[in-house]
């Protein structure tokens, strides 16, 4: 295919076009600046500018567009900033694929639609899906859910396929060997802290396998995707401990549910992507950490477990499959010492 990804300079706009252009498909960038990707055709364009967008879609003629272009961090602008830009890009993005005869677009929103910055959320139940009230409690949160109700909108009254995926807290590559996250803190401090990542609900995504995402998302029958929305994020949890271990003292708005997600299990549940795209994350904290980082966070841990924690026998149909989980992420990342000592 031919593809456009706007926002294709960002953190998680490299991983995606340069993923899908390795795989084979004539890709696009689009941004205000470049970033030298491989095997990407970067180009230059504010995408406010409705006039320049569609002189762009005329030219490029994609059959596909990926809509990962806006103000990514919440708090990063003023408010009202956030929410204008998000909701005119979508909109002159959307609106130029489809004069443009576009057969699929795909849109970021983000797990923040649901609300759970505010202090008087509570989750009603777990894990967290796509059927989970969205309840946004900031000017990008809205943002978001302004842009799946965007898709929908298209979905309804144009031909194509429409739909958005919500990417949980995204890691670049990069950023596993030490680079600040968009928070500021590494990753070994957010893993050595949970409070650090108690704010997102331990919740990420490698953005590779974002990247794998999209690509299964293109391949899918247009009846499976047209109007639809999926969680995208990674099969555990962004911490040392489980869930059901720390929520009472970082994250009490997720109350007791956690209890029963089992080790190492994410807030989030990615049940969606896999039942009708066949997608599962290749990739976790255990396997992409620099190796003295990763010796670093697991030597440290010492946190006893909480003395409410479910019975093994409620969890250990939980636990056994989440031990042959991390045998294979310890085999993973052998198997990645030994090609770096090579």
């Amino acid at each position: 295919m031919r593809v456009i990804v706007t926002g294709s300079a960002g953190r998680l706009g490299r991983s995606v076009a340069a993923g899908l252009a390795a795989s084979g498909h004539q890709v696009v960038g689009v941004d205000r600046t470049t970033a030298d990707l491989a095997g990407v055709d970067e180009r230059r364009v504010d995408l406010i500018d409705a006039l320049a967008t569609q002189r762009l879609f005329d030219e490029v003629r994609p059959d596909a567009v990926v809509h990962l272009a806006g103000i990514a961090v919440p708090f990063s602008a003023p408010e009202r900033r956030i929410l204008m830009t998000n909701t005119a890009l979508v909109h002159t993005v959307l609106a130029a694929a489809v004069e443009a005869g576009v057969e699929r677009v795909l849109a970021a929103s983000s797990p923040t639609v649901l609300g759970y910055s505010a202090p008087t959320w509570h989750a009603d139940r777990l894990p967290l899906d796509e059927a989970t009230t969205p309840e946004p409690a900031n000017a990008y949160a809205l943002s978001k859910l302004v842009i799946e109700q965007t898709v929908q909108m298209f979905a309804r009254t144009s031909p194509g396929a429409f739909g958005f995926f919500r990417p949980c807290y995204v890691i670049s590559p990069e950023e596993w060997a030490g680079a600040p996250t968009q928070q500021g803190h590494t990753l070994e401090q957010r893993l050595a802290d949970p409070a650090l990542a108690a704010v997102s609900l331990f919740n990420y995504l490698d953005a590779r396998d974002a990247a794998d995402f999209v690509g299964a998302w293109l391949d899918a029958p247009a009846e499976l995707i047209d109007g639809e929305g999926f969680f995208v994020g990674a099969a555990d949890a962004l911490a040392v401990h489980q869930v059901a271990d720390l929520w009472r003292e970082f994250a009490p708005s997720i109350g007791e549910a956690a209890d029963a997600l089992g080790h190492g299990r994410p807030v989030f549940a990615i049940d969606k992507a896999e039942r009708l795209l066949g997608w599962r994350p290749e990739r976790t904290w255990r396997t992409e950490l620099e190796p003295a980082a990763l010796e670093r966070v697991l030597g440290a841990s010492d946190r006893p477990s909480s003395a409410e924690r479910p019975s093994a026998s409620d969890r250990a149909a939980s636990d056994h499959a989440a031990s042959d989980r991390d045998d294979a992420d310890r085999t993973r990342h052998a198997d990645r010492l030994e090609t770096r000592a090579r």
